[in-house]
């Protein structure tokens, strides 16, 4: 990190910006162009792309930007890209195409319409950097192997809990540690939480009653974690993960009991969480180390005598930290969080009993809720992934808590994520 400001202040200085375009206006959207027009020198924010142009307007309007222009056209915006005039357009698949952009920010969470976004990027040689945790979990692998073919980097951003993660993962590898468990610690879990119920804080902070019951029901943890297991190789021990309340500081946890180093290394180190864990809402890598030299000065230096260390970031700052993803990824040529190969899925579980001809609705809705397990269960089990269950109709009844299964549902006909998957699961059939 202290390298990308040194970076992005020579850029600065020589007035060779980063030129940068914006997919999305929600509240994470307009985090990240508050950030990057006021507080990122070497970085400028030369277009939005939203299909409603109005909102995408006003995500410049409240980072302080006047004299915004529109574009409906590849010519116009070309144009006004070329002047150095602020654009918005309704055409995301636009700024794929714009020449001068060194790289898109995707903040949509839209699984279907992120696939496309990426596809075309890639096919544009555009370096993505998305916020999409939802896509990345599902078909993440697939992207990856086609960003590599267009010779164009993909990742997922920093400052959300999967790329701080990843963060610290590679930290503790740099100093010769073994990091066995990645952990996001959480407030609260409950997977029967509704937009109903989660409607009063969603309103307190401005954010969507869909986004904010994902957060409460796991169906985002889920994501999160999986993205950060397809990055590092790790597994989970068990559906849904360990997970569950640990109220003391997460120093504590190493010698809880919780997790047998043995069993750990077996399955390549796992991805987890806790609730009501200090401190909170951070995120933690629990890593071991042979050496008995080394174990003496981990002991000396207060984090305990082992097996397991605790090393822990204590917070998680979203879209203050995304503009330093891109620049990691034009300036340095380093992925934040890459998904090399599917080890866990988010499958989807019916938080209600759900009736035939039911359309599933979206994430953090009133009818499912995610959970981590093994890419190869997943695949022999024939289960859904929840990335792909928007839109999809039940079969036939179904209880509460059950596993859907690709059996159990009609999946919408056309649709690029479904393709990719399957794309997905021929490339990485080996070893399943």
């Amino acid at each position: 990190m202290i390298m990308i400001d040194t970076a992005l202040k020579k850029r600065a200085e020589e007035g060779r910006p980063l030129k940068v375009g914006l997919v999305g206006a929600g509240a994470m959207a307009r985090g990240v162009a508050n950030q990057i027009i006021n507080s990122v020198p070497g970085m400028e924010l030369v277009a939005i792309a939203n299909r409603t142009p109005a909102h995408a307007e006003r995500v410049y309007a409240e980072a302080g930007v006047e004299n915004v222009s529109e574009a409906s056209t590849l010519a116009g915006l070309q144009d006004c890209l070329a002047a150095g005039k602020p654009v918005i357009t309704h055409d995301a698949m636009m700024l794929c195409e714009a020449e001068g952009l060194d790289a898109i920010i995707e903040a949509t969470g839209a699984v279907e319409f992120g696939a496309n976004l990426a596809l075309k990027a890639f096919a544009c040689g555009k370096n993505l950097v998305s916020m999409n945790v939802e896509l990345d979990a599902t078909v993440g692998s697939a992207l990856q192997h086609h960003a590599k073919k267009a010779g164009v980097l993909y990742t997922i951003a920093d400052g959300d809990q999967p790329g701080v993660e990843m963060n610290l993962w590679r930290y503790v590898k740099s100093i010769g540690m073994e990091p066995l468990v990645c952990g996001n610690i959480k407030g609260l879990q409950d997977a029967y939480r509704t937009p109903t119920t989660q409607k009063g804080f969603a309103e307190q902070w401005g954010q969507d009653p869909y986004m904010v019951t994902s957060f409460a029901d796991g169906t985002k943890i889920s994501m999160e974690q999986a993205c950060v297991a397809n990055a590092t190789g790790m597994q989970v021990e068990m559906r849904g993960m360990r997970g569950g309340d640990f109220e003391g500081h997460i120093d504590e946890l190493c010698h809880s009991g919780r997790y047998d180093v043995d069993r750990l290394r077996e399955l390549g180190g796992v991805v987890d969480y806790t609730v009501k864990t200090q401190p909170a809402p951070g995120v933690f890598v629990l890593a071991t180390n042979e050496d008995p030299k080394q174990k003496h000065m981990l002991d000396l230096y207060k984090l305990g005598k082992g097996p397991l260390y605790s090393f822990y970031t204590p917070y998680h700052l979203c879209h203050f930290e995304v503009p330093l993803s891109v620049a990691r990824v034009v300036l340095f040529d380093d992925v934040v969080l890459a998904a090399e190969q599917p080890k866990v899925d988010v499958i989807t579980m019916a938080k209600t009993d759900l009736k035939a001809g039911d359309m599933l609705d979206a994430l953090g809705g009133y009818m499912t809720y995610g959970q981590c397990e093994n890419y190869p269960v997943v695949r022999s089990e024939n289960l859904l992934p929840q990335g792909l269950a928007v839109g999809c109709r039940l079969k036939h009844d179904l209880s509460k808590d059950t596993a859907i299964t690709y059996d159990d549902v009609e999946i919408p006909a056309g649709r690029m994520c479904d393709q990719l998957r399957a794309e997905q699961n021929q490339l990485f059939t080996k070893g399943i």
